[in-house]
């Protein structure tokens, strides 16, 4: 049995507009400085709360929980104005799928949003398990979030690929054990990847499918 656990966020969609609308509507609200689309490549990935944290002027960082408020009501009615699937991505999951590949989404943004995402975008699809950021599991790199997912897995022999568009992805199958698949048309770009060690580069959505299927022949 082979399972992809995808990423959300720079991987499967381009949520980076949606995120950043949100945010920035948050700190004109509290009458703070704007930050252009390209900087929010670089406050993503590590959660909402970490976003908000620094999306603040640094004199300012006591007001992330403030933001934060502002930014869930926000988003939780325009989370898909922009919000897409990247090119070849819903094909991908096709040929995945068709090859048997169990399918999984393991990300940090909140659940509530990688479930509606999921299952507006891309409801063709049987994932495993739709899992994202909520009080009661740790954030990626941890482990917990891919534990979650391989109990609800077929107890069988398993090769597992962990697949996403940063380091906190790529750390996260290193400290699992699982191989990893950077995804170059992200946020974060090739060279974050390579230095945290991905082991297989893709620059197409069609890459992944490759990578996966050379295990299965």
């Amino acid at each position: 049995m082979i399972t992809a656990i995808f990423d959300l966020d720079g991987t499967l969609a381009d949520t980076l507009c949606d995120l950043a609308d949100a945010t920035n509507y948050g700190l004109r609200q509290l009458g703070y400085p704007e930050h252009p689309y390209e900087s929010y490549k670089y406050f993503v990935g590590n959660g909402v709360q970490k976003l908000c944290f620094r999306a603040l002027p640094e004199d300012k960082k006591s007001e992330t929980d403030k933001l934060l408020e502002i930014f869930r009501e926000y988003y939780s009615a325009h989370f898909l104005d922009k919000t897409k699937l990247y090119p070849g991505i819903w094909e991908a999951l096709q040929a995945l799928s068709q090859r048997g590949v169990k399918l999984a989404i393991a990300t940090n943004k909140p659940e509530e949003f990688a479930v509606q995402i999921a299952e507006k975008l891309l409801s063709e699809f049987n994932f495993v398990k739709v899992l994202g950021g909520c009080s009661y599991r740790p954030k990626k790199p941890d482990t917990a979030i891919l534990v979650e997912i391989f109990a609800a897995l077929p107890d069988e022999e398993n090769r597992v690929f962990m697949i996403g568009d940063s380091a906190v992805d790529i750390k996260l199958g290193q400290n699992a054990g699982v191989e990893t698949i950077g995804c170059t048309w992200g946020f974060r770009g090739r060279q974050e990847l390579e230095e945290a060690g991905a082991d297989h580069i893709a620059e197409t959505a069609d890459d992944i499918v490759q990578y996966v299927s050379l295990t299965d022949q």
